[in-house]
């Protein structure tokens, strides 16, 4: 008992709660779900009356309210439930009967209970795509409604939800079969009836099932649902589709005439009329559609909206190819305009669509004055001096007619105009640059392109309001490019494609944008002399690093594939290689080129042909580094061009080792290369690692006797300084010298000169005793050379003497004599080498 005052309790709390809208319907299912379930649960073996009752509307409110929220499997257990409890109730109360009389009445009383079961178990059967399961419950409802005639309505408007949902299901053959049984449920009971409105309403849809499952097979059977729907009741849908088949069908004029004719009492809106006239001429019912249209306007005299009518009659003149016709009837409009019998601003608005329309039909097909036909029609309606964006866009349009027919001047007035009215538009500018460009006018045609990179970067508010493509500045200055290239403006097309590629987001026309820069900023290089050259040399380093950046970001546009990036990169590379050779007078713009080149190569695959290219653009951009460093320049210019040579020679470093691995390089002197580059960058930013450099150079077995003495040469050279490196340099080419099977006296000769050099400072006196012993055996070492060869330079002969001479004077002159004499009878060994000069000498 507890569990039952429960479950109605919460069954009670749930109806008031919903009334209040305090629970959604899913809730309520759910509640009313729980609530029902115990209810059942609390059923006896022979439970009185009402509560079987209450069983039975707590069992069909639940299947319901599933039903309602598409859950309609869950509600076949209860409305199974409410059809054995309405059962129940009938065997109960015809037990309880005393005559047959009372039985009647106690059918009467269940069978309404019935009927609302087997109408929700219609409606959860059809939910659930079961059709002739549906199709029994209703039609045993239906055999009901002789003893339930108040639920004639009900049950065909439930009828007539089947045909609807299953229509717009496209089940056509299942719609016209519950829109037929709604139709004749609602025939059975006047009395209880739909109406005739409901009922024309279901066979308008009956009808229109027909003529969309199979209009060929089916239309009489549409002809025949339309007909009876207009006698039930008149309505303009009802009409219209009846033309609509009509038309369908083939039939003759003279049926649709009559079918019109029906209807000409009935009120219909002007749009419904025009729709019905548009409907005939597009089925190509030229004379009905026409003489219909012409019998519009005295069934709406006082409407604003009659300009609506001559819009149709001259949109079907033209598509109908009666232009002529159509021209007269817009002469009429432009008369009427002037007359008092302007159109509405909607309709205007339309009419100077078709205008347009129009002209640019004639404009594609190249048909220019006749464009300018139609544009003047246009003109037509406005006033002197308005001020109108369309009115802009019109004289830009005809502005281009008259391009094409040569009539510059009235171009040139055209879009004069356009400027007054739109002079911040990018078309406007584009315009004044279309006539700049065939005027020959470099000037002009450049100002304009400038403006138009400007209006590009940043669109105007008041922009044209016909501007839909966000894309517009950069297709504008590409057609303005192709448009000088065309009419052979190299200058403006240079400007044009300056500011597109500025605005360009496809990268494949951006990178089109750039190559065409760069061909045409070669050729313009190539006929200018020296001294206009730098501006133009830098503008296509710009472009090249413009190209740089965007490979760069490209990798974030899905359509442009690694394969392009790789296939650009390499062009630029190779252009940016070539100009780099090409300008080799010029250090600074060549290691420029180099480094782009380089920077465009890391784009490419890592093959050994890129590799190669790698190395020599980093080793040359080095090169040009030093040697710039080596002019006259600030202290601070230096360190920078060194640092930077440092840089790139580090870079180089890493590509070598791996470039070593693809092959064998035994005679490529990149080895040497970057040891001598590094050497001097090190030196000369008199770098600390400097020393720990060398260390490993000093161990190499196969160094040359040529690269020691370049470091010799280089750790000397301003504003580096190292004696000791260079000293140790210069010994260890001696010694390489020494080892030689046949000495090259000459270059031995001029080694040992600068070792002695080094060693022995000139002018210097105090001289400690071990330097003297070190450069005395340097003197005993060309003297074992001078004496097993002739080919030794008297000159450097002569040198030595001379060295040896002096150093025994200067010992002299401190009173070392015993040194003195040593040194100076070292010299008078040479003597006896000298050749022709020993006479003077001795």
């Amino acid at each position: 008992v507890q569990v039952e005052e429960s479950a109605i309790s919460l069954w009670n709390w749930t109806v008031t709660k919903h009334t209040g809208a305090v629970i959604s319907d899913e809730q309520r299912a759910k509640l009313r779900f729980v609530a029902c379930r115990l209810i059942c649960l609390c059923e006896g073996s022979d439970p009185p009356e009402g509560t079987i009752r209450r069983q039975i509307l707590m069992s069909m409110k639940t299947g319901k309210g599933w039903i309602d929220i598409g859950k309609a499997g869950l509600a076949d257990g209860f409305l199974e439930n409410a059809m054995s409890s309405v059962e129940k109730l009938y065997a109960k109360l015809r037990k309880g009967s005393e005559g047959e009389a009372d039985i009647q009445v106690h059918r009467a009383d269940v069978e309404k209970s019935l009927f609302k079961v087997l109408s929700y178990q219609a409606e959860s059967v059809f939910a659930q795509g079961d059709f002739q399961k549906a199709v029994m419950c209703v039609q045993r409802c239906k055999d009901m409604l002789m003893k339930l005639p108040k639920e004639t309505c009900y049950l065909s408007i439930l009828c007539y939800n089947f045909g609807v949902e299953t229509y717009e299901w496209k089940r056509y053959e299942q719609s016209s079969f519950w829109l037929s049984q709604s139709y004749d449920i609602g025939k059975m009971d006047m009395k209880y009836s739909v109406g005739k409105e409901m009922q024309a309403k279901v066979l308008r849809l009956l009808a229109t099932t027909y003529f969309e499952w199979d209009c060929s097979l089916y239309l009489d059977k549409a002809l025949k649902a339309i007909s009876l729907a207009n006698q039930e009741n008149l309505h303009p849908a009802g009409f219209f589709l009846k033309v609509k088949i009509l038309l369908k069908s083939g039939a003759s004029d003279e049926d649709i005439n009559s079918a019109l004719a029906e209807f000409t009492h009935l009120e219909m809106s002007l749009d419904f009329c025009l729709n019905t006239a548009k409907l005939l001429l597009e089925h190509g019912r030229e004379s009905v559609g026409f003489d219909f249209l012409k019998s519009v306007p005295e069934r709406f005299e006082s409407s604003p909206d009659l300009g609506k009518i001559t819009l149709l009659h001259i949109e079907f003149l033209l598509q109908n190819k009666r232009e002529l016709l159509a021209k007269q009837k817009i002469e009429e409009v432009i008369i009427g305009h002037y007359t008092g019998k302007q159109l509405l601003p909607e309709a205007l608005n339309q009419l100077h669509v078709i205008l347009w329309d129009r002209a640019a039909k004639h404009y594609e097909e190249k048909s220019y004055s006749e464009a300018l036909h139609w544009y003047n029609y246009s003109v037509s309606f406005y006033t002197p001096g308005q001020i109108d964006q369309n009115l802009a866009k019109l004289q830009r349009n005809m502005a281009s007619c008259y391009l094409h027919l040569k009539q510059v001047d009235k171009a040139k007035e055209a879009v004069k105009q356009a400027e007054r009215c739109d002079p911040n538009s990018i078309f406007t500018k584009f315009s004044v640059y279309k006539i700049a460009v065939m005027e020959n006018d470099t000037d002009k045609a450049v100002e304009a392109v400038i403006e138009m990179g400007k209006l590009a970067e940043k669109p105007s508010e008041c922009e044209d309001k016909l501007r839909v493509d966000k894309n517009t500045g950069s297709n504008l200055l590409s057609l303005a490019a192709q448009i000088a290239l065309e009419n052979d403006q190299q200058i403006v097309a240079i400007k044009a494609l300056e500011y597109l590629s500025e605005h360009l987001q496809d990268c494949r026309q951006l990178f089109a944008a750039l190559k065409c820069l760069v061909r045409l900023m070669l050729s313009k290089v190539m006929a200018e002399n020296e001294e206009k050259r730098d501006e133009d040399i830098n503008s296509i380093l710009t472009y090249l690093n413009l190209a740089h950046k965007k490979l760069a970001e490209s990798f974030t546009e899905e359509k442009f594939t690694g394969d392009m990036r790789i296939l650009e990169a390499h062009w630029f590379r190779k252009v940016a290689w070539n100009l780099a050779v090409q300008f080799k007078d010029s250090p600074e713009k060549m290691r420029d080129f180099f480094v782009l080149s380089f920077k465009l190569s890391q784009f490419c695959p890592s093959d050994k042909a890129v590799l190669i290219a790698q190395k020599t653009c980093l080793l040359m951009a080095a090169a040009v580094d030093l040697e710039m460093g080596r002019q006259q320049v600030t202290p601070s210019e230096q360190t920078e061009l060194f640092s930077q040579a440092l840089q790139h020679l580090q870079t180089c470093k890493e590509i070598w080792k791996v470039l070593k691995l693809t092959g064998d390089f035994a005679k490529d002197p990149t080895d040497t290369l970057l040891l001598l580059y590094e050497f001097e960058a090190r030196s000369k930013l008199n770098d600390p690692t400097l020393h720990n450099l060398m260390e490993s150079v000093w161990e190499q077995p196969q160094i040359e006797i040529k690269t020691l003495e370049i470091i010799a040469s280089l750790a000397m050279e301003s504003p580096a300084r190292y004696p000791i490196l260079c000293k140790k340099a210069l010994k260890s080419a001696l010694n390489l010298h020494r080892k030689q099977a046949v000495i090259d006296a000459v270059k031995f000769s001029k080694c040992l000169h600068s070792l002695i050099n080094i060693s022995l400072p000139t002018g210097l006196t105090d001289l400690d005793t071990c330097v003297l012993q070190e450069v005395w055996d340097y003197f005993e070492d060309a003297l074992s050379v001078v004496g097993s060869t002739d080919a030794y330079p008297e000159m450097e002969i002569l040198w030595l003497m001379t060295r040896a001479w002096n150093t025994g004077i200067f010992q002299y002159t401190v009173g070392k004599y015993k040194e003195a004499e040593q040194w100076c009878g070292l010299g008078m060994r040479f003597l006896n080498h000298l050749g022709s000069l020993k006479r003077s000498y001795e």
